[in-house]
Protein backbone atom coordinates (compact mmCIF):
# COMPACT_ATOMS: atom_id res chain seq x y z
CA UNK A 1 0.00 0.00 0.00
CA UNK A 2 1.36 3.27 -1.05
CA UNK A 3 1.18 6.15 1.34
CA UNK A 4 0.11 9.51 0.15
CA UNK A 5 2.79 12.03 0.76
CA UNK A 6 1.86 14.62 3.34
CA UNK A 7 2.08 17.86 1.56
CA UNK A 8 2.82 21.21 2.87
CA UNK A 9 -0.12 23.59 3.26
CA UNK A 10 -0.61 26.02 0.48
CA UNK A 11 -0.31 29.75 0.95
CA UNK A 12 -4.07 30.10 0.64
CA UNK A 13 -4.61 27.51 3.40
CA UNK A 14 -2.13 29.30 5.68
CA UNK A 15 -3.76 32.67 5.02
CA UNK A 16 -7.22 31.19 5.73
CA UNK A 17 -6.05 29.65 9.01
CA UNK A 18 -4.37 32.92 10.03
CA UNK A 19 -7.56 34.82 9.22
CA UNK A 20 -9.67 32.42 11.37
CA UNK A 21 -7.22 32.73 14.29
CA UNK A 22 -7.27 36.54 14.09
CA UNK A 23 -11.09 36.52 13.99
CA UNK A 24 -11.25 34.21 17.04
CA UNK A 25 -8.88 36.47 19.02
CA UNK A 26 -10.78 39.60 17.93
CA UNK A 27 -14.10 38.01 18.91
CA UNK A 28 -12.75 36.97 22.34
CA UNK A 29 -11.30 40.44 22.93
CA UNK A 30 -14.56 42.14 21.92
CA UNK A 31 -16.58 39.79 24.14
CA UNK A 32 -14.36 40.44 27.17
CA UNK A 33 -14.49 44.21 26.56
CA UNK A 34 -18.27 44.13 26.31
CA UNK A 35 -18.67 42.08 29.50
CA UNK A 36 -16.26 44.39 31.35
CA UNK A 37 -18.17 47.47 30.18
CA UNK A 38 -21.51 45.96 31.26
CA UNK A 39 -20.16 45.08 34.71
CA UNK A 40 -18.80 48.62 35.14
CA UNK A 41 -22.09 50.20 33.98
CA UNK A 42 -24.07 47.96 36.35
CA UNK A 43 -21.77 48.82 39.28
CA UNK A 44 -22.07 52.55 38.56
CA UNK A 45 -25.87 52.26 38.26
CA UNK A 46 -26.06 50.50 41.64
CA UNK A 47 -23.82 53.13 43.26
CA UNK A 48 -25.83 55.99 41.78
CA UNK A 49 -29.12 54.43 42.86
CA UNK A 50 -27.84 53.75 46.37
CA UNK A 51 -25.98 56.99 46.96
CA UNK A 52 -27.59 59.70 44.85
CA UNK A 53 -30.97 58.46 43.67
CA UNK A 54 -32.39 55.83 46.03
CA UNK A 55 -35.39 53.85 44.84
CA UNK A 56 -37.66 52.76 47.70
CA UNK A 57 -40.79 50.68 48.19
CA UNK A 58 -43.49 52.12 50.45
CA UNK A 59 -44.39 49.87 53.37
CA UNK A 60 -47.47 50.57 55.47
CA UNK A 61 -50.43 52.90 55.19
CA UNK A 62 -49.20 55.94 57.17
CA UNK A 63 -48.87 58.13 54.05
CA UNK A 64 -52.24 57.41 52.42
CA UNK A 65 -53.66 58.91 50.25
CA UNK A 66 -50.40 60.40 48.90
CA UNK A 67 -48.57 57.04 48.90
CA UNK A 68 -49.94 53.51 49.19
CA UNK A 69 -48.47 50.21 50.35
CA UNK A 70 -46.22 48.64 47.69
CA UNK A 71 -45.68 51.75 45.58
CA UNK A 72 -42.13 52.38 44.41
CA UNK A 73 -40.74 55.91 44.70
CA UNK A 74 -37.52 57.78 43.92
CA UNK A 75 -35.91 59.87 46.69
CA UNK A 76 -32.86 61.86 45.53
CA UNK A 77 -30.43 63.16 48.13
CA UNK A 78 -30.88 66.66 49.46
CA UNK A 79 -30.54 68.76 52.58
CA UNK A 80 -33.01 71.63 52.30
CA UNK A 81 -36.55 70.50 53.07
CA UNK A 82 -39.66 72.65 53.13
CA UNK A 83 -42.98 72.16 54.86
CA UNK A 84 -45.03 69.70 52.86
CA UNK A 85 -42.07 67.79 51.38
CA UNK A 86 -42.21 64.02 51.76
CA UNK A 87 -38.91 62.59 52.97
CA UNK A 88 -37.51 59.11 53.51
CA UNK A 89 -35.30 58.55 56.56
CA UNK A 90 -33.60 55.76 58.49
CA UNK A 91 -35.23 54.62 61.71
CA UNK A 92 -34.25 51.39 63.55
CA UNK A 93 -32.79 49.67 60.45
CA UNK A 94 -35.88 50.59 58.42
CA UNK A 95 -36.68 53.44 56.08
CA UNK A 96 -39.76 55.46 56.98
CA UNK A 97 -41.55 57.91 54.70
CA UNK A 98 -43.25 60.95 56.29
CA UNK A 99 -44.12 64.57 55.52
CA UNK A 100 -42.09 67.57 56.77
CA UNK A 101 -44.23 69.64 59.14
CA UNK A 102 -41.68 71.96 60.79
CA UNK A 103 -37.95 72.70 60.73
CA UNK A 104 -35.45 73.46 63.50
CA UNK A 105 -36.45 76.23 65.89
CA UNK A 106 -40.14 76.25 64.94
CA UNK A 107 -42.89 75.65 67.48
CA UNK A 108 -45.41 72.86 66.75
CA UNK A 109 -48.79 72.66 68.44
CA UNK A 110 -51.65 70.23 67.77
CA UNK A 111 -55.15 70.66 69.17
CA UNK A 112 -57.45 67.83 70.25
CA UNK A 113 -59.13 67.77 66.81
CA UNK A 114 -55.78 67.25 65.05
CA UNK A 115 -55.32 70.78 63.69
CA UNK A 116 -51.61 71.57 63.42
CA UNK A 117 -50.16 75.00 64.18
CA UNK A 118 -46.62 76.14 63.39
CA UNK A 119 -45.50 79.20 65.36
CA UNK A 120 -49.19 79.74 66.30
CA UNK A 121 -50.25 79.82 62.61
CA UNK A 122 -52.58 77.06 61.30
CA UNK A 123 -50.80 74.75 58.87
CA UNK A 124 -52.54 74.39 55.49
CA UNK A 125 -52.71 70.64 54.85
CA UNK A 126 -54.67 69.88 51.65
CA UNK A 127 -52.95 66.48 51.42
CA UNK A 128 -54.70 64.88 54.41
CA UNK A 129 -58.20 63.43 54.31
CA UNK A 130 -58.88 63.16 58.03
CA UNK A 131 -57.32 65.02 60.95
CA UNK A 132 -56.51 63.20 64.19
CA UNK A 133 -54.47 63.89 67.31
CA UNK A 134 -52.93 60.43 66.93
CA UNK A 135 -50.26 58.79 69.08
CA UNK A 136 -48.79 61.89 70.72
CA UNK A 137 -46.76 61.75 73.94
CA UNK A 138 -44.68 64.92 73.53
CA UNK A 139 -45.37 68.07 75.53
CA UNK A 140 -47.13 70.63 73.33
CA UNK A 141 -46.32 73.22 72.17
CA UNK A 142 -43.06 71.59 71.11
CA UNK A 143 -39.98 73.38 69.76
CA UNK A 144 -38.09 71.47 67.07
CA UNK A 145 -34.43 71.05 68.19
CA UNK A 146 -31.50 72.36 66.13
CA UNK A 147 -30.56 70.15 63.20
CA UNK A 148 -33.86 68.26 63.36
CA UNK A 149 -37.05 68.02 61.30
CA UNK A 150 -40.55 67.42 62.70
CA UNK A 151 -42.40 64.91 60.49
CA UNK A 152 -45.88 63.40 60.43
CA UNK A 153 -47.65 60.81 58.31
CA UNK A 154 -50.67 61.86 56.25
CA UNK A 155 -52.85 59.15 57.84
CA UNK A 156 -52.69 60.83 61.24
CA UNK A 157 -54.70 58.28 63.22
CA UNK A 158 -52.26 55.41 62.52
CA UNK A 159 -48.91 57.08 61.80
CA UNK A 160 -45.98 56.75 64.20
CA UNK A 161 -43.99 59.93 63.75
CA UNK A 162 -42.44 62.93 65.54
CA UNK A 163 -45.52 63.23 67.79
CA UNK A 164 -44.18 60.24 69.71
CA UNK A 165 -40.80 60.13 71.44
CA UNK A 166 -40.28 56.60 70.10
CA UNK A 167 -39.64 58.11 66.65
CA UNK A 168 -39.03 61.74 67.54
CA UNK A 169 -37.67 64.40 65.26
CA UNK A 170 -35.47 63.37 62.35
CA UNK A 171 -31.80 64.37 62.23
CA UNK A 172 -30.33 65.50 58.89
CA UNK A 173 -27.97 62.48 58.97
CA UNK A 174 -30.95 60.12 59.02
CA UNK A 175 -32.50 61.51 55.85
CA UNK A 176 -32.22 59.34 52.72
CA UNK A 177 -33.78 61.97 50.45
CA UNK A 178 -36.90 63.82 49.37
CA UNK A 179 -39.53 61.64 47.68
CA UNK A 180 -40.12 63.29 44.30
CA UNK A 181 -41.52 60.66 41.94
CA UNK A 182 -43.63 57.52 41.96
CA UNK A 183 -42.43 54.93 39.42
CA UNK A 184 -44.76 52.03 40.27
CA UNK A 185 -47.58 51.17 39.72
CA UNK A 186 -47.67 52.41 36.14
CA UNK A 187 -51.19 53.84 36.44
CA UNK A 188 -49.97 56.18 39.24
CA UNK A 189 -46.54 57.06 37.81
CA UNK A 190 -45.66 60.74 38.15
CA UNK A 191 -44.19 63.54 40.20
CA UNK A 192 -45.10 63.83 43.86
CA UNK A 193 -45.80 67.40 44.92
CA UNK A 194 -46.42 69.02 48.24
Amino acid sequence: MKRKPIGRPTVQQLEGELKRERHRRSYRSTLLSTISALVIVAAVAVLVSMLALPVLQVVGESMTPALYQGEIVVAPKGTAFQKGDIIAFYYNNKILVKRVIANAGEWVNIDSKGNVFINDEPLDEPYIEEKAFGDCNITLPYQVPDGKIFVMGDHRATSSDSRNTAVGCVAQEQVVGRVVMRVWPLDRIGWIGR
